[in-house]
Order: structure tokens, then sequence, then C-alpha cells
């Protein structure tokens, strides 16, 4: 008898931002996605912007978690906190180089 293994192949998550239009927030969303695109290339499947009316927010996601809350963390992620942030939800065993120094 042979068994046959599948090989099963999960949907690399998809991290969500959302800024507030109004306090122009932008250039920083697109510079955050940058970042997490250029070191999460193989384990993110992409990085959307969503611009939004909702005065002062900033939010980033995955799926149902929230990575970062403006408001409740008490402003903008410091993006070495952000990247470990999303290292230990996308990729655990990823090392960040001098990040995690």
């Amino acid at each position: 008898m042979t068994l046959y293994s599948e090989n099963i192949t999960m949907e690399k998550p998809q991290i969500e931002i959302e800024y507030c239009v109004k306090c122009k927030w932008l250039i920083r969303a697109s510079w955050i996605s940058q970042e997490l695109l250029s070191t999460f290339s193989s384990e993110i499947k992409e990085v959307i912007l969503i611009p939004s009316d909702i005065p002062g927010i900033f939010e980033i996601r995955s799926g149902s978690k929230i990575i970062w809350e403006r408001n409740k963390q008490g402003g903008m992620p410091n993006i070495k906190e952000l990247k470990q942030i999303v290292r230990d939800l996308v990729a655990p065993n990823k090392e960040l180089g001098h990040i995690d120094q």
C-alpha cells in the first residue's frame, strides 16, 4: 500500500493598514508597508492601505487580529517593535538580524 502525502500550503496572511486621510498619514502608512514588504516578502501575501474618514485612526491588522492601534497604544508604532510583532505572528522562527539585538 502506498501512502501519498498531499502538500498543503497555507495561504499567506495579508496585512491591512487603515489610516486617517485628514491626518495625512498616507506617507507613514506607505513607508510602514514598504518596510513590512521588504522584511517579510516571503511570509506575507500583501499589504493593503485603507484610507479612512475615521478621525485619528491608524490601525494595523492581520485578519481579525489587531497588530497596532494608535489610540490604544499611545501613538505610532516604532518600526523595530512592529516588525517583531509581525514576525511573531507570521514567521516566529525568522531572525530579524540587528533588530533582534
